[in-house]
Formats: C-alpha cells, structure tokens, sequence
C-alpha cells in the first residue's frame, strides 16, 4: 500500500504565549487533519502558555539567538527553517516580514501569511514593511471581510491574492454554564448588581480608558447603580488604566484580574462582555463570550460588525464614545427578557457562522491548493 507523504506545514509566530492570534494558531494546530499535514511551529521570542500539550500533535521549536542586522539578513533563521524543510510557510502578524524573507532564502515553495489585525494608525512604515513582505508572499489571509477589503490598497497588492477566513472557534468548550457564584466570593461582590466583563490584552488599541469613562456614567443609571466591570488580561498599559480608575473614583468598582485559565468561569459570572477598541480583526476574545451565550457590547469597528450579523447590530457603539457604551449597557440590561433574547442571539450567531471546524477546513484548502498562479 502506498503512503501518502503529509504536507509539511510550519508555523512562524513571535511567541504562543497570551493573547487572541495565539489562541488562533494554538487550535489551528490542533484540529488541522494529522494525517495530511506535519505541523511545526517556530516562535521567534519564546513558546509561552498556549504550547502547552501542543507539543504531542506539532513539533515546536524555538528560533535561534538573532545575529546583527537580521531584519536584512536573516541567516540564522533560515538556515533553521531549511532544516525543517516545509512544503508550506504560514506566518503569522508580527514576524511577517523577516519571516518570509528567511522563508524565501531557504526556498520554500509556498508562502502563506495571515493578517490578524491592523495597527492603528497604520503607519507608512508599517504598510511599507508589510507591502514588501506581501510581494514575495503567495497568499494573504484577512481574518475578517473589512480586513480583507482593505489589505488589498493597503499593501498595494492584486485583490486575488488576498482570502478571508474568518476566526472561529471551539463552540462545544464555549457554551452557556449557570454561575456559581465563584467570581463575586473571590472579589468580594455584594448583592446581585450586574458584571460588565471585559477580556484581552491591556493595550492603548483597546480603549480601556473609554471603557472606565463609560462605566463612572453607567453607575449613575437605575440598571448600573450596583453594577461591576472587571477586566482579565495585561499588558503595557495596565498603568493607565489604573490611573483612568482612580481619577474617576471606581477603585472598588471596578477589577483588573491580570491573565487567567478559567475563562468559562469568567464567562459564566458576566452579564454583557464588553470592548471599547479602536481597532479588531475577529476577535477571539468576542466570539468565546458570546458563544458562552453573553450578550455583546463592542466598538463598531473592523470585524465586529461582522461578529454580531444584523441581529446585533444595535449593540455596536462608535468608537471613542464612553456615552453611546454605557446606554448600550443599559439596553441590553434593561429587562431580563431583552437580556435572555441577547443572550440566545449571540450564542446562534457564532455556532452558526463562526466554528473552529469551518476555520481550519479553510486552511487546509488553502494549505493543499498549491501556490496561485499569479505573479507577485
């Protein structure tokens, strides 16, 4: 009988560690088919908490110490990737352009870059990096339509080398689970006013400082009276939102919980998830709380809209406005029929349209298909 060689797919990222693209990566891995594809994922920094158990369906690997003027030669790395020696390169935002240039040098046949997000701004430095990575990459991914509309001018490149696939996600391990009550004993929550939850990385792209306006006016509403906002994750700019906290006098209303495991846990306790971005791709954060059934409150910018399809629409805010979030709140919470019937929605909305097995069947098409003839 003969074998049938698997495709070697190899994975280049900064690290696995916190944050929505890694998340991505992590259950790309784990659901592509293990007996058509080799998966390797090479991270340039270090592997971080989302390479845990990733190691027994991928091999890992950690990219060597980078030598002076690596972002214009890259010897090291591919001379790393060589030894791999995939049939497939799929980088991933944040190491796109040295990535495909060592991918390149060592004479990988087919180059696939997924763009999971736009800086904001867009700076002409950015867009000239990445419009020169784009040229000697075969096919460019957008994770969500406006992403994917845009990339094309952005990059200046032809539209039919630009897809859309969208992010999706496990919707059996994200689904709806009654509240223990574990989150209001940790945090010392009296009564049963509402929690307005919020998950990702501490950013200045995230707005957490409109968020924390939008709350000091939500707690002056009848239905915001008792409320608590609590926010899980970290980053640089936990110190401003600190600062956002204290000047507006919520330090015992409002939570930062840093990083946590227990998400569904998180989920379960809250009672609107919430983002004041200024910019999202899809974003994996929204798609988890609404498939556990929470009802959205999000910024009306890049795939959200999409996200929450037209029965949700109204649950979308302009950007930068802390009054147009906090009455959002309030609508979504003004009845706890208007609150089940959000809740229903948001969880249909993403086992409909946005499964992790929809996602990786995508990019095992795209993995398979063999490089578009079209000149770069």
């Amino acid at each position: 009988m003969k074998t049938i060689r698997r495709i070697r797919v190899l994975h280049i990222i900064q690290s696995l560690n916190y944050g929505g693209m890694e998340r991505v990566l992590a259950d790309l891995v784990s659901r592509c088919d293990p007996e058509k594809f080799e998966q390797h994922v090479l991270c340039l920094g270090y592997l971080g908490r989302f390479s845990q158990g990733l190691d027994e369906i991928a091999q890992l690997h950690v990219a060597e110490s980078t030598e002076p003027l690596s972002m214009l030669h890259p010897r090291r790395l591919t001379k790393q990737i060589a030894r791999i020696g995939p049939d497939v390169v799929h980088t991933h935002s944040g190491v796109w352009y040295k990535a495909s240039l060592a991918a390149r040098r060592a004479r990988v046949r087919w180059l696939i870059h997924t763009e999971h997000g736009r800086r904001q701004p867009d700076s002409w430095h950015h867009r000239l990096v990445d419009g020169l990575a784009a040229r000697r990459t075969d096919v460019v991914v957008g994770v969500s339509e406006r992403l994917a509309q845009d990339l094309p001018a952005t990059l200046r490149i032809s539209p039919a080398r630009v897809e859309c696939i969208l992010n999706g996600i496990d919707t059996d391990a994200f689904r709806p689970k009654p509240d223990g009550g574990a989150l209001r004993r940790e945090l010392d929550i009296s009564g049963h006013g509402p929690i307005v939850g919020s998950i990702g990385r501490l950013e200045p792209i995230k707005a957490y400082e409109v968020m924390i306006e939008a709350f000091a006016l939500f707690t002056k509403t009848t239905v915001g009276q008792n409320a608590t906002l609590v926010i899980a994750g970290a980053g640089s700019a936990r110190a401003s939102i600190v600062q956002a906290i204290e000047d507006n006098g919520l330090t015992s209303r409002v939570h930062l919980l840093g990083w946590r495991d227990d998400v569904q846990n998180l989920h379960s306790s809250f009672a609107v998830f919430t983002m004041s971005s200024k910019s999202e791709g899809t974003s994996i954060s929204l798609l988890e709380a609404m498939s556990a059934g929470i009802p959205p409150v999000v910024t009306d910018v890049g795939g959200n809209r999409a996200v929450l399809g037209p029965a949700l629409s109204s649950y979308l805010v302009p950007s930068g406005d802390p009054a147009a979030l906090a009455a959002a709140w309030a609508r979504v919470l003004a009845t706890p029929e208007t609150h089940a019937h959000a809740s229903q929605l948001a969880r249909t909305r993403v086992v409909d349209a946005f499964g992790l097995g929809a996602m990786a069947g995508a990019y095992e098409r795209l993995y398979e298909r063999g490089p578009p003839v079209i000149g770069r």
